[in-house]
C-alpha cells in the first residue's frame, strides 16, 4: 500500500468546515480507499450505490438517512442524482459540518447537481492517482526506480502497484476500454466507444501540443464541434487536461488555443503501446511524455490559484505560468541533465514580468542558470527551496 497523508488531511480539513465533501476523480483512483479511512465499509452509514443491497436500503432516502448520526458515506453518488435535494434538506436541519462524504466519478452532471442543490454546503476534493510525494515520501531517501515507475506506469494504484510492467500495461488497457464503453455512458456522455477510442489514441500523438480540431475531425470523418465534444468529455472526466493560454495586451500575436495533456502518463503510454522504461526512452514521444508528467506533478504539488501556458506567433513560449496572489512564476520543462538559458526564457521574463523562472529537469542538481532563472530537478519539488 501507498500512504496518502496529504490527501487524508485535505479531506479531514474539508469535513471539519463543510457540511458535505464530494470526492471526484476517475474510477480506480483511490476514492473508496480514502473514504474507508473515515468510515468502515461495514458500517450501516456506508452506502455503495453499485451494490444492489445498498440501493434497496436507500429506496426511501429521507427516512433512511434522517435516522443516521455521524458521518455518512455515499459511494458512486452520481448514480442517484435525485439524492441531492434530499441531502440538502437533511443538511439544513443542522449547522454541524462533516456529515456527508460523497464519492463519484468526475462528471459534469454530478458537479452541476451538487452545485445547484448543495450550493454553500459542499466542498469538492479532487482525487487523482499517486503523485511523487506519495511514492517517494519525505521519510524515505529519493528512490529513482519508484519515480521512474510512476512515470512509466502512471499513478492509478492498480497500475503502479502491479506485479510487473506487463500486468500494469494490461490493467491500463482494460481501464481505457472500460472508460469508453462503460463509464462515459453511465455519466450521461453519449459517445460511441469505437469513435472515442480512436480519438483518444489520436490524442496520444499530440500530447503536449497546442490543440487543433482540424486533423482529428478529418481523420474521424466528423465535424470539428463533434471532436471538440470528445475532447471536453475526456477533460470533464479528468483524463485529459486542457491547459489554457495566457493572454495579455502585449504588442505580439499570442496563441489562443489550449495545450492538451494526458493527466496520467501511464494511460498515455498504454495508448502509445509503451510498457517499459527502455521502450519509453527509445520512443519519439519520450520528451513530450516527460514534460506532461512533470507538469502534472508540479501542478499537484504547487496547487497554484491559476495555471496557463504562454506562446506567441513569433516563437516565444513558456510551458507553465502559475499565478499565486500577485506573484507570477514561470516553469519550463527540459528533459536534459544540463538545461541552458534560451532566448524564449528571457522574453518570457520580460514580457510576463515573472517573479521567478524555474527550469525543471530530470537531473540531480539544483543551480542558478542566470539572474532570476534556476534549474530545478523534478525530485527537489518534494522539498521547499
Amino acid at each position: 500500500m501507498v500512504a496518502r497523508p496529504s490527501l487524508n488531511a485535505a479531506v479531514a480539513r474539508a469535513l471539519a468546515r463543510s457540511r458535505a465533501v464530494v470526492l471526484v476523480g476517475p474510477r480506480q483512483s483511490g476514492k473508496t480507499t480514502l473514504a474507508r479511512h473515515f468510515l468502515s465499509a461495514e458500517s450501516s452509514r456506508y452506502f455503495d450505490l453499485e451494490n444492489p443491497l445498498d440501493v434497496s436500503r436507500l429506496a426511501e432516502p429521507y427516512s433512511t438517512l434522517s435516522r443516521l448520526e455521524g458521518l455518512v458515506v455515499i459511494d458512486e453518488v452520481q448514480r442517484r442524482p435525485g439524492l441531492f435535494p434530499t441531502l440538502r434538506a437533511l443538511m439544513d436541519r443542522s449547522d454541524a459540518p462533516g456529515q456527508y462524504l460523497l464519492l463519484g466519478s468526475a462528471s459534469p452532471a454530478l458537479l452541476r447537481q451538487a452545485g445547484e442543490s448543495l450550493l454553500g454546503r459542499i466542498e469538492v476534493v479532487e482525487v487523482q492517482g499517486f503523485d511523487l510525494t506519495e511514492v517517494c515520501p519525505a521519510e524515505r531517501s529519493w528512490d529513482a526506480a519508484r519515480a521512474d515507475s510512476l512515470w512509466v506506469r502512471g499513478g492509478f494504484p492498480r497500475a503502479f502497484l502491479a506485479g510487473s510492467d506487463a500486468d500494469s500495461l494490461a490493467w491500463r488497457r482494460q481501464a481505457i476500454a472500460s472508460h469508453a464503453e462503460v463509464d462515459l455512458p453511465q455519466l450521461g456522455i453519449g459517445i460511441a466507444a469505437p469513435a472515442m477510442l480512436r480519438f483518444w489514441r489520436m490524442l496520444a500523438h499530440v500530447h503536449g501540443n497546442v490543440w487543433s480540431a482540424a486533423d482529428p475531425a478529418r481523420s474521424l470523418g466528423v465535424s470539428e464541434p463533434t471532436v471538440r465534444r470528445y475532447l471536453d468529455a475526456l477533460t470533464q472526466t479528468l483524463m485529459v487536461r486542457q491547459l489554457q493560454p495566457w493572454h495579455e495586451n502585449l504588442a505580439k500575436r499570442q496563441v489562443k488555443s489550449p495545450k492538451v495533456y494526458f493527466r496520467d502518463s501511464g494511460l498515455l503510454h498504454a495508448m502509445l503501446d509503451v510498457g517499459t522504461l527502455p521502450d519509453l526512452l527509445a520512443h519519439p514521444r519520450c520528451g513530450a511524455s516527460w514534460e506532461g508528467h512533470a507538469l502534472e506533478q508540479v501542478l499537484r504539488l504547487a496547487k497554484p490559484e491559476q495555471a496557463y501556458f504562454w506562446a506567441t506567433h513569433q516563437g516565444a513560449e513558456l510551458d507553465l505560468l502559475m499565478i499565486q496572489g500577485d506573484r507570477r512564476i514561470g516553469v519550463e520543462f527540459k528533459r536534459s541533465d544540463a538545461p541552458t538559458v534560451t532566448k524564449s526564457m528571457r522574453i518570457a521574463i520580460d514580457d510576463l514580468q515573472l517573479d521567478a523562472l524555474y527550469v525543471v529537469h530530470p537531473g540531480r542538481h539544483r543551480y542558478e542558470l542566470a539572474a532570476g532563472i534556476e534549474a530545478v530537478p523534478l525530485w527537489s519539488a518534494l522539498t521547499p527551496p
